[in-house]
């Protein structure tokens, strides 16, 4: 297998697991067929520019951060003013006219935990599937607020 296949896999595999560490991606490579070294392994980490950040489920793996996720942080936090939840439910305050600007964000973030969300012209209403979730995500959107 060739590197550009190798890394392929491994964007396959966080996708689809929550991969804490260097030797458990290994340990799925493995049982991909694929055996790869640790300094292959900590290379295709780098040059995938693959972070490390708290999942939905509160487990710290690795996650695919595109360029433009930088952006969207960014525009997260000059959009919303404040934010609170209501049981299973996160409302986000945003300027006039910036709630779709902060409801596209959180959708194309895909947090699993989200079942879905509407906006109007300066609230949106994100819907999760338990007050757990809405906790959690509460605390993911003020860290969004703060990674600029």
């Amino acid at each position: 297998m060739n590197k550009k296949q190798r890394q392929s896999m491994i964007l396959k595999i966080i996708s689809q697991n929550e991969v804490e560490t260097q030797a458990d991606l290994r340990q799925l490579l493995l049982e991909k067929k694929v055996s790869v070294g640790q300094p292959t392994l900590s290379r295709d980490i780098r040059e995938l520019r693959l972070v490390k950040r708290m999942s939905d489920n509160g487990v710290n793996c690795y996650f695919f951060e595109e360029e433009k996720s930088l952006d969207y942080n960014r525009l997260f936090a000059q959009s919303v003013i404040s934010m609170d939840y209501a049981q299973n439910i996160v409302v986000l305050k945003c300027h006039p006219g910036l709630a779709n600007a902060a409801c596209k964000v959180v959708d194309e973030q895909g947090f699993k935990s989200v079942v879905g969300t509407i906006a109007g012209d300066d609230t949106v209403f994100v819907v999760t599937k338990t007050e757990n979730f809405a906790i959690s995500l509460l605390s993911q959107f003020k860290k969004l607020m703060t990674d600029i």
